[in-house]
């Protein structure tokens, strides 16, 4: 990728080229240089097909994404969503530096365009599939409270996966509201691969365990109701016999 002229050649250097187009009228031609060798694009569908996993060398950063070079010539795009699977990159100079070395996957591979965009994150698996597993909707988990946030708190499972807990969710069985550093059991109520979200309630534990509660006592209330005592079934078992007695 050259800016200018001077980045390839100077003034008095001796170069080959080819003769591209000849002008004999206007007494003009146009070379190339690029033209004695073979491009590098020619057979690109063999060598960097879609999903294959090559090496290359950080050239370029953009706001979006970095320019990654397979090998002269041939350099493809990793778009910054595709850096990582779990850091939240802003610039990708956070994540990695020019001249650096990544491994890439290809995904997309437009010929015509001369184009190719590559991906670092896939080269490895995505941790967020065994957390969607662990940590799925309804599952248990003891931590602290990270810090207070608008509108609820934050806490902390793992060095991936911080959870909000929204400010009702906070409520502990006496009333009042977890504070920063206070440990708790908190139950997943929400949870999004694709938004990495997770959103957590300690509310829901205690109040869970009060319904269970609640349920045990009516079911023991409505079995003693209906469980007859020795003292009832001795009066009815009297009240058969005086009925037999009297018919007699």
């Amino acid at each position: 990728h050259l800016r200018s002229a001077q980045d390839f050649v100077n003034v008095g250097d001796e170069i080959e080229a080819v003769i591209l187009t000849l002008d004999r009228e206007e007494r003009k031609m146009s070379l190339g240089i690029k033209q004695l060798t073979p491009d590098p694009w020619t057979d690109i569908t063999t060598k960097y097909p879609v999903g294959s996993k090559h090496s290359g060398i950080v050239r370029n950063f953009t706001n979006f994404g970095v320019f990654v070079e397979l090998e002269e010539g041939i350099d493809g795009l990793i778009y910054i969503s595709d850096l990582s699977w779990t850091k939240k990159v802003k610039h990708p100079s956070e994540f990695t530096n020019v001249g650096d070395t990544l491994e890439v996957i290809v995904l997309e591979l437009d010929v015509e365009g001369r184009k190719l965009s590559l991906g670092h994150k896939q080269t490895t698996e995505n941790p967020w599939d065994k957390y969607e597993d662990d940590f799925g909707v309804g599952s248990k988990h003891t931590a602290a409270i990270t810090e207070i946030v608008d509108k609820g708190a934050t806490i902390t499972f793992n060095e991936d996966i911080v959870a909000f807990v929204p400010q009702r969710h906070m409520e502990k069985e006496d009333g009042t509201k977890l504070k920063k550093g206070e440990e708790a059991e908190f139950q997943i109520i929400e949870f999004s691969k694709d938004f990495k979200r997770v959103v957590a309630s300690h509310m829901v534990i205690h109040r869970e365990e009060e319904a269970k509660n609640v349920r045990a006592a009516q079911k023991k209330q409505s079995e003693q109701v209906e469980k007859p005592t020795l003292g009832d079934a001795n009066a009815k078992l009297q009240e058969l016999k005086d009925k037999m007695d009297g018919k007699k």
